[in-house]
């Protein structure tokens, strides 16, 4: 049983007629129920997210983008995109109306000499790792490589490289753009100035980005990268490695703080397997041997239970946390952005932890500041740059059956965790129930009336509103 809100927007009137000729003058890129690139462009990552469109576009360029826009506008039908389809709110999919899947078009093109990569809106970030570490570069992304591109970067985007380059979002250069009157735009910091400012942080509220060009770092194919995991019992004590280490960090080095039950991988040992560990996932940007300092202190704490910490090709290893978050799974999010790992917070840790009834889910704390944190605030839209420490509880399952008991638990984790908290939330991690207050926040006021002001002037009537949405201004505002 699903308790996520849905999109229950329905029509006025039957559109029936009007969607089977839309699907005929667009055939081969329109699909109605029933045709096989329908189902695959609904099934998306969040199995607790059950939506059906009326009909799905798999556009072939600008124009067919256009006349879906175009017909939703004039219809009144939702419109959704899909990009990777990795959204934890489901806000690939509509009831009822279009959605304009951007899924197959994954084209990803590196420039070497001019440190540049260009990137179609329906890549993954596995997609883009594997072009860009052929030249050993890398564009800052997360820590799951079956992520979509496009989410991920319209969302401010941040993983295992963000500390030293910046945010996903921070690193665009220009991204290709239908707007809701359907004209095909480049948005740069010389082109459409505003709305680049917009997209990078503002989510899906401006258009469709067909394409993103971003800047690339040297960095790669190896790098020295692993986790260190440790028996729940020593979770006091980890935690306190965690803040120790992160509070010194260079921005060369990431930590991930993960308490959990050990899922069955080959490198834990088996008689931790299903029950609840602590560990710490670490990655150094820049020259392995370097790091090895910087890691030192991770390895001889414990001594740990395993240590996978070692010189490794980055593309494996930005993918080492995907079998923990598979499509077609049922997930259901809340997370907090903190200033500082206080002791109550890591209390309310511990105990939520061993309260976990999944074997998948997990409390996972990101060490974010680094080059983001001395970013300019207005720099872009993106708006937890403050934040040190990204905390997010994680509730995954199997069985529809078992909804409320996960959620339950989501729930009061997050709550516990909340006095602990700065207010500001990551929206990337936001579920649809928790709009629009937590969007506000998760922006500030300033970022959030300049943010609107910009919707009013390329989407004054909202058409791109099945998201995390900002609405337009009012007449008067």
């Amino acid at each position: 049983m699903s308790v996520i809100a849905m999109n229950t927007e329905k029509p006025g009137r039957d559109h029936g007629e009007a969607v089977r000729a839309l699907a005929e003058r667009l055939a081969g890129s329109a699909h109605l129920p029933g045709a096989p690139a329908y189902g695959e462009a609904c099934r998306i990552w969040n199995a607790m997210i059950e939506r059906r469109p009326a009909l799905v576009v798999r556009p072939r360029d600008d124009g067919e983008i256009a006349e879906a826009i175009a017909f939703a506008r004039r219809t009144g039908l939702p419109l959704s995109v899909r990009g990777g389809g990795h959204n934890v709110a489901g806000a690939a999919l509509c009831d009822g109306g279009v959605t304009i899947d951007m899924s197959t078009r994954r084209a990803v093109a590196v420039d070497p000499a001019a440190m540049e990569v260009r990137v179609e809106a329906g890549a993954t970030w596995k997609d883009v790792d594997t072009a860009t570490q052929q030249y050993g570069l890398v564009v800052p992304s997360g820590i799951i490589s079956a992520t979509g591109v496009a989410g991920l970067t319209l969302g401010a985007g941040f993983g295992w490289t963000s500390r030293r380059f910046g945010f996903t979002a921070d690193n665009l250069v220009t991204a290709d753009v239908v707007t809701a009157d359907g004209r095909s735009v480049r948005a740069s910091a010389e082109e459409h100035s505003d709305l680049f400012w917009a997209l990078r942080g503002g989510g899906g509220n401006f258009g469709v980005v067909t394409s993103f060009t971003f800047r690339a770092h040297r960095h790669g194919p190896q790098a020295l990268c692993g986790m260190v995991v440790h028996p729940f019992e020593r979770a006091d004590a980890v935690m306190r490695l965690y803040r120790a280490i992160t509070a010194e960090a260079p921005d060369e080095l990431t930590c991930l703080l993960i308490l959990r039950k050990a899922p069955p991988a080959p490198f834990i040992p088996a008689e931790l397997h299903g029950k609840p560990i602590a560990a710490i996932a670490a990655h150094w940007t820049g020259d392995p041997a370097e790091g090895a300092a910087a890691m030192a202190r991770l390895k001889a704490f414990g001594p740990p239970a395993a240590d996978t910490i070692a010189p490794k090709d980055f593309v494996a290893f930005q993918s080492f946390l995907d079998g923990g978050q598979p499509f077609g799974r049922r997930y259901y999010w809340k997370s907090n952005e903190a200033g500082a790992m206080a002791d109550g917070l890591m209390a309310v840790l511990r105990e939520s932890a061993a309260a976990n009834p999944s074997p998948h889910s997990a409390i996972l704390v990101m060490h974010l500041g680094g080059a983001p944190a001395r970013t300019a605030p207005d720099t872009n839209a993106v708006g937890i740059r403050a934040a040190q420490y990204g905390v997010v509880v994680q509730g995954a399952w199997e069985e529809g059956a078992e909804d409320d008991l996960h959620i339950g638990w989501v729930r009061r984790a997050f709550e516990a965790t909340k006095p602990f908290g700065s207010g500001a939330a990551y929206v990337n991690f936001l579920t649809e129930e928790e709009a629009p207050g937590r969007i506000r926040a998760a922006y500030g006021e300033a970022l959030y009336r300049r943010l609107r002001a910009i919707k009013t002037a390329y989407d004054p009537e909202n058409l791109f509103r099945g998201n995390l949405n900002i609405p337009p201004l009012a007449p008067g505002e």
